[in-house]
């Protein structure tokens, strides 16, 4: 079984980096949208040396890796040997046959981040990684305090940046962040899957009664919450629920037919797993 969990990982960071190194060689690299990170990097230097992209990152990601096991610790392993790996040659095998679809900045802006972002987010899903400034901002976080994201962050716009600065054209680095911005949702959304349920909290003076009812009427299940007020020091009992996004509506008519002062909190609930929603893969 365990054998059988980390060749389904394998294969799952093999498809992923496939996708987005299809997505780099359809869309962004031939439009100069260097997108932030190795490929944005790599990307540069092809279009100012004519150095191939895939090997051009694998040579920053190798570097980084192996400073990273140096600082960080071996945390990082043989998925992102491996997806780096197939990343890179992929980049460099398929460039010569992959069409190119599209021509337009705005399109391939966000066709190439969608695409990536499923590719990306599929190597994440299987607990790999495609090395990269995620290994960089890591790194700058260890030797300097500063947050992950604000280093990748960083990272990327100095990339962007850039590429604007080399290329001539500051509006192929906005046409990059948008990208960029496309890449980062969609890789949540693949990794999360789609907002599918709402999460109620619920805190009224009529806990229990409200409670029933959504057992009762709605047919779903409650948990009570301890909670106490920090102004007014009562304790009471919070009502948490988790439905489907058709019953929202249900949910809060019901509320506020028992409690017109009840305070209600909806948030998106992603990938619910147990009883009455999807169950464990």
């Amino acid at each position: 079984m365990v054998k059988m969990k980390w060749l389904k990982d394998y294969l799952g960071i093999a498809l992923g980096t496939v996708i987005t190194a299809l997505a780099l060689n359809m869309f962004l690299i031939p439009n100069k949208v260097a997108a932030g990170g190795t490929s944005g990097l790599a990307t540069v230097l092809h279009y100012t040396f004519g150095l191939p992209v895939g090997m051009t990152m694998l040579c920053f990601d190798i570097p980084m890796l192996l400073l990273s096991v140096r600082i960080l610790g071996a945390r990082f392993g043989i998925n992102t040997l491996l997806g780096a790996g197939i990343l890179a040659a992929t980049i460099d095998l398929t460039a010569p046959y992959v069409p190119v679809l599209t021509h337009d900045l705005l399109l391939c802006s966000l066709y190439g981040g969608v695409m990536s972002g499923i590719g990306m987010g599929i190597v994440f899903k299987f607990k790999g990684t495609t090395a990269g400034t995620d290994l960089a901002a890591a790194i700058i976080n260890k030797l300097t305090g500063i947050s992950i994201g604000q280093a990748l962050l960083g990272v990327d716009f100095f990339v962007i940046a850039l590429a604007g600065v080399v290329f001539g054209k500051a509006e192929l680095s906005l046409y990059a962040l948008i990208s960029l911005y496309v890449t980062t949702k969609i890789i949540d959304l693949v990794q999360e899957g789609p907002s599918a349920a709402k999460a109620f909290i619920i805190m009224s003076d009529s806990s229990a009664e409200v409670a029933d009812a959504i057992m009762a009427e709605i047919g779903r299940g409650v948990t009570f919450l301890s909670g106490r007020g920090a102004y007014t020091k009562v304790e009471r009992d919070v009502v948490f629920c988790v439905v489907s996004t058709r019953e929202v509506s249900y949910i809060k008519d019901l509320v506020y037919r028992i409690d017109r002062q009840a305070f209600v909190i909806v948030a998106d609930a992603h990938e619910v797993l147990g009883e009455g929603f999807s169950s464990p893969s």
